[in-house]
């Protein structure tokens, strides 16, 4: 399961849901992207400490963008950019869960429905 930077954001902001579906992920895989958004919304060193510390306690595997993923990325902003405006987070952290074979769980489904053979599960923070 690759988790999208939304789950962890609504974690950071106590949401139960969110808590209890990543206690049934292990290990955490997250792309270099959503590390990347993690720490960009910090406000302050103690806030990256925390991100940190958090990712680390639950033995968080940062997939790197390699040439494949970045290449994947590529070709998805061809094919979805105009058409359903795909993003380049997005784009990178979809061709992330292709490359690695690995279902993306994010609440935003709606920015990755429309990419053929990306498995994608759905998180509803309003459930």
């Amino acid at each position: 399961m690759l988790i999208d930077s939304d789950i962890l954001i609504w974690l950071t902001r106590g949401h139960v849901g969110a808590q209890a579906v990543l206690g049934k992920i292990k290990p955490w895989r997250i792309s270099s992207v959503t590390y990347i958004e993690l720490a960009q919304g910090c406000r302050n060193q103690q806030e990256l400490k925390q991100v940190k510390q958090g990712l680390l306690a639950a033995d968080t595997e940062i997939i790197p963008i390699t040439a494949n993923i970045s290449s994947r990325a590529m070709t998805l902003i061809d094919e979805y950019a105009l058409a359903s405006g795909l993003r380049l987070a997005d784009a990178l952290i979809a061709a992330t869960a292709l490359e690695t074979d690995l279902t993306l769980l994010s609440a935003n489904t709606k920015h990755f429905k429309p990419i053929k053979h990306l498995k994608i599960k759905g998180f509803d923070p309003e459930a």
